[in-house]
């Protein structure tokens, strides 16, 4: 069995708190050797005690005895008052921080120490609820952008999306929200493939996009509409329909993304068919899966929102939806449209346009036929005694 050690840790941003008194709070993301995936608060100061505790355990590696043997990171004290732009400042340099410590060697970056530092604990489960006064803790999050790193990239708070749930949601695992119909709850994270990471009151977890709407109407600003050119991806996983209107395909298949739609069910072509598939099971070509990906990546597939039978609107409005009719009859028409194009860049060559093409150009002349003396002229002797014999 393998040993529990963390395989990557994510700085997702920052919670200003005013209980017991102001402070703030880094999260982050913290993958584990079985991949599950687990959010976790800490303050700076606890962060700090941490590195400091780990230079004592491995003095050679802290450069104690000798600064040329340094390999544990350094991470710059805390501040006798951290304020919103050091806690936002600082968040480069820890990211660097606890990539570098991942980097280091099992003894170190296995060590009961670091493992225990990032379990799960009781006040990242149940964060400190909202005072009496209804003031939410504000949430900074950090726009990652590994071409640049830079600070500039950072938001600044961040009113997050608030969305209603249309129908009761129950968990199937620990890292799920549940929601009751009703709820409101906010967005922290929109995944492509269906699942969003929610924060509902004090708790959070990951819900099904499909049992969500926005509160000031029924359709989605941030849906694109389709793009019937098709964006070519790659099928990752072998997938069987089972409705009418999905396609079934095998793991290794092309296949062109035409519209792709919030709940994680993408409508795809292959060939002249259209369908729904789950975005889960698709990779954009040319591209490879990334080393660290979205926890959201392991769950089961997110359910449609057109099999949710007892959603409960608050809008009149129904919400836009295309059938797959539309999406097949404007394929279709996009087709030929290419075709055609392609058929005037390159004619198709038919025996008709052979012989025109043939009386178009200039035959060649033909030479007049030698007489019979000059071609007994050219012949050999022997060629002529033949020809003599014959006469």
């Amino acid at each position: 069995m393998t040993e529990p050690h963390i395989r990557h840790i994510q700085l997702l941003g920052f919670e200003k708190r005013f209980i017991p008194s102001q402070h703030y709070v880094y999260m982050f993301m913290v993958k584990w050797q079985d991949l599950t995936e687990k959010l976790v608060y800490r303050k700076f100061t606890e962060i700090y005690e941490f590195h400091k505790s780990l230079k004592e355990m491995f003095p050679i590696e802290a450069g104690d005895i000798s600064k040329e043997h340094r390999t544990i990171p350094h991470l710059p004290a805390p501040k006798w008052f951290d304020g919103l732009r050091s806690t936002e400042n600082r968040q480069v340099t820890l990211s660097d921080y606890f990539s570098s410590l991942l980097s280091l060697p099992p003894k170190i970056s296995r060590c009961p120490h670091v493992l225990n530092f990032f379990q799960v604990r009781s006040d990242d489960v149940n964060p400190v609820a909202n005072n009496t006064n209804g003031r939410k803790p504000e949430t900074f999050l950090l726009k990652v952008d590994t071409a640049k790193k830079n600070v500039s990239d950072i938001t600044g708070p961040i009113i997050l999306q608030s969305y209603r749930v249309i129908a009761d949601y129950e968990k199937n695992s620990k890292s799920e929200l549940a929601a009751k119909n009703g709820d409101v709850v906010e967005i922290v994270e929109k995944s492509e493939n269906g699942w969003w990471f929610c924060q509902l009151r004090n708790k959070r977890g990951w819900m099904p996009a499909a049992y969500l709407e926005p509160l000031d109407g029924p359709d989605e600003s941030e849906e694109q509409d389709p793009n019937y050119e098709g964006d070519l991806h790659i099928t990752t996983k072998d997938y069987s329909g089972e409705l009418d209107d999905e396609l079934s395909l095998q793991e290794g298949e092309n296949v062109e993304v035409i519209h792709k739609l919030l709940d994680g069910w993408w409508v795809v072509r292959k060939g002249s068919i259209t369908g729904y598939f789950p975005a889960m099971y698709l990779q954009k070509s040319g591209e490879t899966a990334p080393a660290n990906e979205n926890p959201s990546k392991r769950k089961g597939l997110p359910p449609r929102r057109s099999t949710i039978s007892n959603a409960n609107s608050i809008h009149k409005k129904e919400r836009k939806q295309i059938s797959q009719d539309t999406y097949r009859r404007n394929s279709k028409k996009y087709l030929k449209q290419r075709q055609s194009i392609v058929d005037t860049k390159s004619p198709i060559i038919t025996e008709e346009n052979k012989e025109e093409e043939s009386k178009s150009k200039p035959q060649p002349a033909i030479p007049p036929r030698p007489s019979k003396e000059l071609i007994l002229d050219r012949c050999s002797e022997n060629t002529k005694s033949k020809i003599r014999t014959l006469n």
